[in-house]
């Protein structure tokens, strides 16, 4: 049984009392142009998971509190949950030390964090003439 801690509401409870939503941190090749995507990229978006044994990074629903997405780093050897943070943080620094060269996210968070408006404010930098204001 997994106990698991809401990181928005601070709800607790097992694993019946959330949801788990896959991998966390998949990105989406691309939403402007479309036509720009490859086959390949959207494959690897749509279908390509890291799998490692050990330490990995999920997302995870609050279905008995808040009902919010976190994201949640957890031991899939032992179970135990290392941190938890929102879906718009990285892991804490002291996680992403933790994670070994043998594991497939080894290196993912090296980049700096890339900071992307808000779709709505993406949407509002638009004048209606389709310039950009």
């Amino acid at each position: 049984m997994l106990l698991i801690t809401c990181h928005v509401c601070g709800a607790q409870g097992d694993e019946t009392d959330f949801h788990y939503g896959g991998q966390a941190h998949v990105r989406r090749p691309a939403t402007a142009n479309p036509e720009d995507i490859s086959e390949a990229a959207q494959r690897d978006y749509m279908y390509t998971r890291l799998n490692p044994k050990g330490l990995h990074f999920e997302r995870w629903r609050c279905d008995r509190g808040c009902g919010k997405w976190f994201h949640a780093a957890r031991d899939t050897v032992t179970m135990a949950f290392a941190a938890t943070y929102g879906v718009t943080e990285r892991p804490p620094a002291h996680i992403i030390a933790m994670i070994p060269e043998t594991n497939p996210w080894h290196g993912v968070f090296t980049e700096a964090p890339v900071s992307e408006p808000h779709p709505e404010e993406a949407h509002r930098a638009v004048s209606k003439d389709g310039e950009p204001s």
